[in-house]
């Protein structure tokens, strides 16, 4: 009542009371760990919750109307967890990757733009000034323009001596500066002639931020970067709101070499359909030809377009900064829309020739309504899907929790860089950064060690590494992890999220499982149709990776070789035939299906597992021809490969912990003198116990087969009823249980959860479990003196 009455001591007290204690944000959907946060709550008037604005990437935030829940941590130890490992500032970096989270956007980006842009020609041009400060006092007193290229002198003391040099520079780019420090390593501060360069003097557009940040996070940490971040935050807005950037129509300026364009390519249309007519060509030539004009015109016109923009045009601004917008847009804005799909998601070989400046007419209106409408139902289908996906990797890695420092294993992986096709993917680099090395790596021409063995790779060694020329490194992995109930802090590497070795207790598996699942949505559900029926549809996207996780048969499957050797190709009327001779004189015969394209050639030599056509491969085949380290490589290739494609950066650590979940069941074919049976599934570390005590015992050992299972059927296949039961299938699981008379060892997080326990990862981990936090007592008593002079008055 009082608080509503807005009395003056009410504020005073409240503010007392919120001082030093932080409450938790969250928005649903929380898809990842970011999407709760810690912050200081600050009253204020009105009754929305107001929040930092480079906090929302994280959040996915809009200011649209969007309901976040607030909660309050009470207990001193809930106060230092949400303090110490919750606060905004204290998750700078992404977990999938991490990159910065934190990264300016919009209004921010184009305000730095607009900042750091020069302009030729400006007002006071090519003046000399004394000093930043006098450059800035002119551009304050409108002498000379925000834009202009000016001679500024700038003042150093080094040594003890004062020296100075004039740089070119434009105003903008020394307000811009002012708040960065100039040590972040884009100029070479230890030549002579870079040392009074401003560190920052470009343009300066999205992926530049990103970059500035992720270095001043390197260098200089948290409190700084926050800093840096709040002072771009600050002049991104004020100069966006100063350069009054907006769109009207006359922004879309339609280029004059458009109609030209058209022609010429209508020409060469007609010309193909001229041929089809004469009966020259087939159909699907006459299809795939127009294609291509039309492809090749509109790329003409954006070409053309983007060129005669004005680079102070604010539609081109927008664009080009990062801030909002794309090329595709503005082509569809002032150039051509293009090529449209029908709803089977065939390209209609009409393209829509005019722009939405100049309308479209009833015809191109109606086709264009294929694709929107089409996006829409694909993007409600894809969260659901997504967020299943998202479930299921959550239950199969639920209990990989950090457990030990070091599993004390001598095996490993050999990392080489990703490649589709020529194009790397992934660079070496970025594989084995923030990763422990298995051996020593030498330069291969001086000999000298670059990293002893169980050191970690930090990124100035792995470029290193990759500049000595070296492109295979072996480093450990949790693939090849020994830690029974979860992995080994040296096999996992670094935390993404902090940059620094992982600790004790983080719990990895659900970190992996958010930072695949969270992507997820961006994924395109499209399967594409490749020239009609060419061959058989490859999947991409959402459903590719579900396969993969799943282990699922693909569709359109590749034939591959069980032997290696020279091919040999025959064609006959009825079939065709790739047959395999081994150097010993072997020679096995495949039939590969027509329409398929072949990736060998006569006389070329394949190895065991290779493909014989294009297509995806089962990786249960490659399981049995490649064996384990085969089957790993080739599903985290594959799943890297979806994401890349789509231009988001997974770290290879998230996909191998779910991998090796997949892997973690042998299959016992004969017993021996155990106890198990024959077509029982055991993991791998118990069969290996058993194994071992047999041997020791002089009796005769089981053998079995790894098997490879999908998410869904690892998850089912757990050793905690519990955790089975919640996810699917509960009566089946709970009859099973019942009838093996199974006992939980509450291992992982679910089930601890479901018993009410504490989870044993984090601060719920018994190591970690007694330290006790005493909040300072004469704070407490100060606060009961407070409260009771309030309640006197």
């Amino acid at each position: 009542r009082m608080v509503e009455r807005v009395k003056p001591e009410v504020w005073d007290v409240l503010e007392d009371i919120i001082k030093e204690h932080p409450v938790l944000l969250n928005r649903a959907p929380t898809l990842h760990r970011l999407g709760i946060q810690a912050f200081e709550p600050v009253l204020v008037e009105g009754r929305a919750i107001q929040i930092h604005p480079l906090v929302c990437t994280a959040y996915n935030a809009d200011f649209d109307g969007d309901q976040m829940a607030v909660h309050l941590p009470l207990s001193s130890e809930a106060q230092a967890e949400a303090r110490l490992l919750m606060l905004s500032i204290n998750n700078i970096l992404k977990p999938q990757d991490g990159k910065p989270v934190t990264t300016p956007t919009q209004d921010i980006v184009l305000g730095s733009y607009y900042l750091t842009i020069d302009k030729p020609g400006e007002k006071g041009e090519g003046k000399y000034f004394s000093s930043p400060e006098e450059a800035l006092l002119a551009y304050e007193m409108n002498v000379v323009g925000l834009h202009a290229i000016v001679n500024v002198r700038m003042t150093k003391t080094i040594n003890g001596k004062v020296e100075h040099k004039i740089i070119k520079t434009t105003p903008g780019r020394i307000i811009f500066n002012e708040g960065i420090p100039q040590d972040l390593g884009y100029v070479d501060r230890t030549n002579e002639d870079e040392l009074f360069e401003l560190e920052l003097n470009t343009l300066v557009d999205k992926n530049k931020l990103a970059d500035i940040v992720d270095r001043c996070y390197r260098i200089h940490g948290t409190t700084v970067t926050a800093r840096v971040l709040d002072r771009i935050k600050r002049k991104g807005f004020y100069y966006a709101t100063r350069a009054g950037i907006t769109i009207g129509i006359t922004d879309i300026e339609v280029p004059e070499e458009k109609e030209k364009i058209l022609s010429e390519a209508d020409e060469k249309v007609d010309q193909v359909e001229l041929l089809y007519r004469r009966g020259l060509i087939s159909e699907e030539e006459r299809y795939e030809n127009t294609l291509d004009i039309w492809t090749v015109a509109t790329d003409k016109i954006t070409e053309v377009l983007m060129d005669s923009l004005d680079p102070f045009n604010s539609l081109y601004m927008m664009a080009n900064s990062g801030a909002r917008g794309n090329k595709q847009q503005i082509r569809q804005l002032a150039g051509m829309r293009g090529l449209m799909a029908d709803p089977s998601g065939r390209i209609i070989d009409l393209p829509i020739k005019a722009n939405f400046r100049e309308g479209l007419t009833v015809l191109e209106y109606f086709i264009s309504t294929h694709g929107a409408r089409k996006g829409l139902a694909d993007t409600a289908l894809r969260t659901a899907d997504s967020g299943y996906l998202t479930r299921r990797l959550v239950d199969v890695s639920q209990d990989v929790i950090v457990r030990e420092i070091d599993c004390g294993t001598n095996e490993g992986i050999t990392v080489k860089p990703i490649k589709d096709g020529n194009e790397n993917i992934e660079e070496l680099e970025d594989r084995i950064e923030g990763r422990y090395a298995l051996e020593d790596i030498k330069d291969p021409q001086t000999g000298e060690i670059l990293v002893k063995a169980d050191e970690m790779i930090t990124d100035q060694i792995a470029k290193r590494i990759t500049k000595a020329g070296i492109n295979e490194v072996k480093i450990r992995s949790v693939l090849t992890c020994r830690t029974r109930h979860g992995v080994c802090a040296k096999c996992y590497g670094k935390n993404m999220a902090s940059g620094k070795p992982v600790d004790i207790g983080e719990a990895v598996g659900i970190i992996a499982a958010q930072s695949i699942g969270e992507p997820g949505t961006q994924l395109t559900m499209r399967t594409f149709h490749t020239g009609g029926v060419a061959g058989q549809d490859i999947t991409q996207g959402l459903p590719r990776v579900e396969e993969l996780f799943e282990a699922r048969k693909p569709k359109g499957q590749a034939v591959i070789t069980e032997i290696g050797g020279t091919v040999k190709i025959i064609e006959s009327k009825k079939k065709r035939e790739v047959e395999i001779t081994t150097p010993d004189g072997d020679i096995k015969t495949y039939q590969v299906p027509y329409g398929a394209r072949l990736t060998v050639e006569n006389g070329s030599v394949v190895e065991a597992g290779d493909e014989l056509c294009e297509g995806s491969v089962n990786p249960h085949d490659v399981l049995k021809i490649k064996g384990l380290r085969g089957v790993q490589t080739y599903l985290l290739q594959e799943v890297l490969k979806v994401y890349r494609l789509q231009g988001v950066d997974i770290n290879d650590k998230h996909i191998e912990v779910i991998i090796r979940q997949m892997l973690r069941k042998v299959k016992v074919e004969k017993p021996g003198d155990t106890e198990l049976l024959p077509g029982e599934m055991v993991d791998v570390f118990e069969f290996e116990e058993i194994n071992n005590k047999m041997i020791l015992e002089g009796k005769a050992p089981a053998e079995g087969k790894r098997v490879l299972l999908g998410i869904t059927k690892a998850s089912l296949a757990t050793d905690s009823f519990l955790s089975a039961a919640s996810f699917q299938e509960t009566t089946r699981v709970l009859t099973d249980a019942a009838i093996k008379g199974k006992v939980d060892p509450l291992i992982g997080l679910k089930e601890n959860v479901i018993i009410g326990k504490l989870i044993p990862a984090g601060t719920g981990m018994s190591r970690y479990r007694n330290v006790k936090i005493h909040p300072k007592i004469e704070e407490t008593e100060k606060n009961i003196a407070d409260e009771s002079s309030v309640v006197d008055s």
